[in-house]
């Protein structure tokens, strides 16, 4: 589309407000002064304040009221962290450490239990979710699909989609109804929380996920075309997007994405100006940077480039990478090592290439990651959802946070880098270094990225420039350095280290500049006057020379490194402060009504409040630590969590504590030592279990993509209900048991599933999935056949029963799906059967009639993906409230673990309670560790009062830790404990080492309630 010269706006209420933009710069209108794009800081947090707002764009940034918003933002999923009270400490942390937005994806499958059956309380409450984001001060990018992927079951659709008319993801009327349905129940919520309207702050709205299938066909741009209008008439008004597939970059023509629906692509109804193109990038630690953006030089083929004239925006970019089941063709190797491969440096180096690449929408995927607990995961991952993330599973804040936290604090509080062009291009002497070169034509600021691309530190200088000393990039890092910006007041000539952020506080500039530790920082002032330089810490130098004032000080000499420069032709002091990387992730600024307040000292800054003479701070402490706030003039108080802190005023203004704050004191953990109680299941593979009341299995037809066996029923478990966990299938037969001499049963499971057979009680083995190749992983190829011989002593034993009574014999095999395959190739592989397909005996050709169990009706609180079919599911084992006294208690002598069961085929259950007394104001983050040899052959199903938190593969790992989240877990009471033991009989089962472990604890957090987990 042409749009240079459109109003790039967003209707609030009736009235459509504007930016009328021109020229192919995409800058203002000189003509309409009073609709410009508004120079000066960006928009400040954003609030449901009721004030009506406007959401636009040109080709460099978002425009929000008028004014350029760079935007920052983290992924999280509220469906991954099943305690409302928990988003709150999520979003704050977020906050606090510079992200400004928090994309969300909404599960469809999550909400919807059955057709026209939508949950949005308890866990599942996106309201309460919208309204603490706003509370927080976070904007909201919104994706609700209806197919999100997102490794979870079916990429998002429901199971009961399984079984319905219509190929998903196309113009298909049968599934557009249902999507439709969908996208209005999710609709009705999200309009009145957009920020256009003042009542929330959602910004932005993506449209389906990465759909690069039907791109040039009639029926994909029908499809797109058709959601677009379908939220616009829900009332959604802010702008509008899809994040365009990218590639692996793994080959030289495989760099980035296509281009695919870039504004214009497809028909939205006469709208214009509405649509953003955004893209997704996952490049690996060991390739080099693409330039995705509108300035790369070269460019790669796709990103920023396939849309000109709107903002850059990589919708997900890699903040991880999620981690596969071990013994996969990937090889799963645990989180640890994902965060090890995209640390810190990692992050520099590819964000601050966007960035360097006119990327002003940066979206990272994960943030936090959380745990697909229950039957949530797809597939193709374990529980654990962590993803390598800045923020651990257990809430915990990495090391690789540091240049997320740098960076966005300086997008948020310097505008210069909101509207960047390329400049003159720059050469460093060392040709190991590539340098981005960029300027801002209203603020004459200039940007420079210097990126290290080789495996060793490089010192060089960068001739035509302003910096006339040596600059240097660690290994595979970067560095964003700055020229002719405004620091408050004052102006930076350059420094040698990444500027973090400027604030003004009371009548002083405070200029913070941080670095890897050990290194040596200079930064240079223009000052036509020789101010008064004072050295507040013993190792800073400096000297002033022809209207430059230099100043050295050494990152990491114990914290802050302080220098306070006055006169010099200001009537306001610049505090220069500066931090080591570690050391950055203490200090906080924040905006308030009477002005900027900046903290330095704890572990977390949840939130600032001035009241009359008083600061009042909110946070987390780890260690003891000190605390030093700078604020308004006329602060004289400081409180903290509530309590006065003594302090004193500091020769740079701020209010000093004469004490050190607190630290986290211990957490102890019970020992799971006793109290264990055991009780064997699976009576439906018992000959007599009466499954009577089970559904017959006699369907001819389906709609699923596997085919129908001829001559057979239809076996498939979504087909009868039964959409998560494990499912049971009784054959009845009256042929004579004694000729069956072997019998195969064709089933699909997904990668890790397994099958379980019995012939009138007696085992016939246990099979697993196979692992398939890459190719056929990627097509959602996970079927296979089990055949198991009938032994001769079992035939003997058939015999003998069938000489005592003519009744019919039967066929039990338990399932173990590894739920529905995603959908990303739009080819409804969600269809894909799940269970038993096909059957078939050798040796005799009896009649089989069938029936099929799963699982019972979804739990009214936990929700469809809570529970699967096993006997000891449906009969309330897992729940807090089952009496289990009539089961084995283990003995004294058998010490603290469950005891080993017999060798046997099928399911134990192990049932233990514990209490905790976490002290209150502690954040303690707490998870189950399971250990054992991993040539043992078992799984496991852990239930935390009730709650399925997740699914342990003994041999296969390589998840051994299982986070157990605040409002689930009862830190103060007492709590159930459920282990599901599934085991194929061919070696001992149970787990041998079952222990609470801390994953980390703080003194401060968020008040927790208690998260409803009804016993029965």
């Amino acid at each position: 589309m042409g749009l240079s010269r459109r109003t790039f706006s967003v209707l609030a209420g009736t009235a459509a407000l504007g930016f009328t933009l021109g020229g192919s710069e995409g800058t203002p209108n000189s003509a309409t002064a009073s609709r410009r794009v508004l120079t000066g800081p960006a928009p400040g947090p954003p609030a449901a304040d009721g004030v009506r707002h406007t959401v636009g764009f040109d080709r460099y940034s978002l425009l929000v009221d008028g004014r350029r918003l760079v935007l920052w933002s983290g992924e999280m999923h509220p469906f991954r962290l099943p305690s409302p009270s928990l988003w709150r400490d999520v979003l704050q942390k977020m906050r606090a450490h510079g992200y400004n937005a928090v994309s969300v994806y909404v599960a469809w499958n999550y909400h919807s239990p059955a057709p026209g059956s939508y949950d949005f309380t308890g866990v599942r409450d996106l309201d309460l979710f919208l309204r603490t984001a706003a509370e927080t001060g976070l904007y909201v990018i919104l994706r609700p699909g209806p197919y999100i992927n997102a490794e979870v079951d079916g990429g998002g659709f429901p199971g009961w989609l399984t079984v319905t008319e219509g190929l998903a993801r196309t113009a298909d009327p049968a599934y557009l109804k249902h999507a439709d349905e969908w996208l209005g129940e999710v609709n009705r919520i999200v309009a009145r929380h957009q920020f256009t309207r003042g009542t929330g702050t959602v910004l932005l709205y993506q449209i389906e996920n990465e759909y690069d299938v039907y791109v040039t066909e009639p029926s994909g741009r029908d499809y797109m075309s058709h959601l677009y209008k379908k939220v616009r008439a829900d009332g959604i008004d802010v702008p509008l997007f899809h994040n365009d597939k990218g590639h692996d970059g793994k080959g030289p023509d495989d760099q980035g994405p296509n281009g695919y629906w870039t504004p214009g692509s497809f028909d939205t109804g006469g709208e214009k100006g509405h649509w953003l193109y955004g893209f997704d990038g996952y490049p690996s630690p060991e390739q080099v940077p693409p330039d995705w953006g509108h300035f790369g030089p070269g460019g790669a083929r796709g990103g920023a480039t396939a849309s000109p004239k709107t903002p850059g925006f990589v919708a997900e970019f890699g903040g991880g990478g999620f981690d596969p089941w071990g013994g996969s063709p990937f090889q799963g190797k645990g989180y640890a090592q994902a965060r090890r491969t995209r640390d810190a440096a990692y992050e520099r180096r590819f964000y601050l290439t966007n960035l360097a690449n006119g990327i002003t929408l940066h979206n990272v995927y994960m943030t936090f990651g959380g745990t697909s607990w229950g039957w949530l995961p797809a597939p193709v991952v374990y529980t654990s959802y962590d993803y390598g993330a800045a923020f651990d599973e257990g809430r915990m804040a990495t090391a690789k946070l540091a240049p997320m936290h740098q960076t966005g604090h300086l997008l948020q509080r310097q505008p210069d880098l909101a509207r960047l062009r390329p400049a003159a291009a720059v050469k460093p002497a060392d040709e190991r270094l590539k340098a981005y070169h960029l300027t801002n034509p209203d603020t004459g600021a200039h940007v420079y990225v210097l990126r290290n691309d080789s495996a060793e530190r490089v010192t060089t200088t960068l001739p035509g420039t302003a910096f006339d000393v040596p600059v240097s990039v660690p290994a595979k890092d970067a560095r964003m350095l700055a020229t002719d910006m405004d620091l408050g007041q004052w102006k930076l000539r350059y420094s040698t280290v990444q500027p973090m952020f400027c604030v003004t506080a009371g009548r002083q500039d405070i200029a913070v500049f941080a670095g890897p530790r050990g290194e040596m920082a200079q930064v240079v002032l223009d000052c036509a006057l020789e101010p008064t330089t004072t050295r507040l810490d013993p190792d800073p130098a400096w000297v002033y020379d022809r209207g430059l004032l230099r100043v050295t000080a050494p990152l990491g000499a114990g914290g802050l490194t302080r220098v306070k420069v006055e006169g010099g032709g200001h009537d306001r002091s610049l505090l220069l402060l500066f931090v080591d990387d570690a050391t950055s992730l203490r200090l906080f600024p924040r905006d308030t009504p009477s002005g900027s307040v900046l903290v330095y000292g704890p572990a977390l800054v949840r939130d600032v409040t001035l009241r009359d003479s008083t600061v009042q701070l909110t946070g987390d402490t780890v260690a003891a630590t000190g605390l030093e706030v700078w604020g308004p003039r006329g602060i004289t108080d400081v409180t903290w969590n509530g309590s006065p802190v003594r302090s004193r005023i500091s020769g740079t203004g701020s209010l000093l504590a004469l004490r050190p704050l607190p630290g986290v004191g211990r957490v102890a953990l019970p020992s799971l030592d006793g109290g264990w109680r055991r009780r064997t299941e699976n009576p439906e593979s018992a000959p007599d279990f009466d499954d009577s009341t089970w559904t017959v299995a006699d369907r001819k037809t389906s709609h699923s993509v596997t085919p129908v066996p001829d001559g057979q029923p239809v076996l498939f478990a979504d087909d009868y209900g039964f959409h998560y966990g494990d499912v049971w299938y009784r054959g009845h037969f009256t042929a004579a048991a004694d000729a069956v001499e072997s019998v195969s049963l064709a089933y699909s499971t997904g990668t890790q599933g397994l099958l379980m057979a019995w012939l009138d009680g007696e085992p016939l083995g246990t099979h697993r999935m196979p692992v398939p190749d890459n190719n056929t992983a990627r097509k959602g190829s996970w079927a296979a056949t089990a055949t198991f011989a009938v032994p001769e002593e079992v035939r003997e034993k058939l015999a003998e029963r069938l000489a005592e009574s003519d009744d019919e014999r039967v066929l039990s095999v338990l399932v173990r799906r590894m739920q529905h395959d995603q959908d990303g190739e739009a080819l409804d592989t969600h269809k894909v059967a799940r269970g038993l397909t096909e059957v078939t005996f050798k040796g005799a050709s009896p009649k089989v009639s069938w029936r099929v169990q799963g699982e019972t009706g979804p739990d009214p609180v936990r929700g469809p993906q809570n529970n699967g079919g096993l006997y000891g599911e449906r009969e309330g084992w897992h729940l807090p409230g089952f009496d289990d006294a009539d089961w084995k208690k283990e003995e004294k002598g058998e010490k603290a673990q469950p005891s080993r069961a017999d060798r046997r085929q099928g399911v134990t259950w192990y049932r233990t309670a514990f209490r905790l007394a976490v002290a209150p104001g502690t954040d303690a983050s707490i998870g189950l560790v399971l250990d054992d040899d991993p040539a043992r052959a078992y799984r496991v199903q852990i239930f935390l009062n009730g709650w399925n938190m997740g699914q342990y593969v003994n041999d296969v790992g390589p998840q051994h830790t299982f986070v157990l989240p605040n409002g689930i877990l009862r830190t103060r009471g007492s709590n159930t404990l459920a282990l599901a033991v599934l085991s194929d009989g061919t070696t001992e089962a149970g787990p041998k080492d079952v222990r609470l472990t801390l994953l980390g604890a703080a003194a401060g957090g968020v008040p927790v309630t208690p998260v409803t987990s009804p016993g029965r």
